[in-house]
């Protein structure tokens, strides 16, 4: 289950969504989670689920990387959909008890399983296709207008890419002790719950051990190469939009046009 977490992992490539510069990713992810969550009807949901599904294709990435990031959230989008199939007014089309399903309960339940999954897909499309480096770069950049309110935005970005970037790390080291101490009799997979919560503590211990002794090592490596935080700092690569950026902007503006007008004009189904 640990090896089936892709959260902050970056995939190389050449394909049109590696080449986007960092900033327009990041907005344009922003401007996708809007498109998301404003839908109101399945033809505005069409749209942007096709579109994402399109970014998806061309990113190049196996199809199975998505999927395990939509592995491990699974249940919570089944029973988040569960939830609110039986929560709408109407009539109800299948009664079990207090418990009814109505048209506006199915299409709640639709709309919010799409949607949880499509921001999934769309989230991580950044990271696979983002080195930590451009990320780091990129949220600089954006929230350099929060430098005139004295916040330290070099900081934050650098702060969130470490910790973005080391997700995977800690994955991979608690993965291994697992498998020790399964090597060494340990059961962590059979017993009730509150078993296989006692059952990790041995997993733990060891597991903040390394992470400290990981952030200390990382510290040191800063130091040796005089890192001293944001002021004065100047980078090997500069940012700067290109073509495709534009070509995405005006994609992205068909797109939000048509979500538009599937709302304006066509019959809502959800509220």
């Amino acid at each position: 289950m640990v090896r089936d977490i892709t959260l902050g992992q970056y995939l190389p490539g050449r394909s049109a969504i590696h080449r986007l510069d960092p900033r327009m990713k990041i907005l344009l992810l922003l401007a996708f989670i809007v498109f998301i969550f404003i839908t109101n009807n399945y033809y505005a949901l069409a749209v942007t689920t096709l579109s994402v599904l399109s970014m998806m294709l061309l990113t190049r990435i196996p199809v199975k990387m998505y999927l395990k990031s939509m592995k491990m959230i699974l249940f919570i989008v089944l029973f988040t959909a569960v939830l609110n199939l039986f929560y709408g007014r109407g009539e109800p089309l299948v009664q079990l008890g207090f418990l009814k399903v109505t048209q506006a309960g199915i299409n709640n339940a639709v709309f919010v399983a799409v949607r949880i999954a499509s921001l999934i897909i769309v989230s991580s499309m950044l990271t696979f296709t983002t080195s930590p480096t451009d990320l780091t770069d990129a949220l600089e950049r954006l929230m350099k207008p929060l430098k005139f309110f004295h916040v330290k935005v070099h900081e934050i970005a650098m702060m969130m890419t470490i910790a973005l970037r080391f997700v995977p790390t800690l994955l991979e080291e608690t993965d291994k002790i697992m498998s020790a101490q399964k090597a060494r009799g340990a059961d962590m997979e059979s017993g009730n719950l509150i078993q296989r919560i006692k059952a990790l503590v041995p997993v733990l211990v060891p597991l903040f051990v390394s992470a400290f002794r990981r952030a200390y090592e990382l510290a040191t490596a800063m130091e040796c190469r005089c890192y001293r935080g944001g002021d004065g700092r100047t980078r090997m690569k500069s940012l700067h939009f290109s073509k495709t950026d534009v070509c995405a902007v005006c994609i992205c503006a068909l797109i939000f046009t048509g979500v538009i007008l599937c709302n304006a004009f066509l019959p809502a189904a959800v509220r």
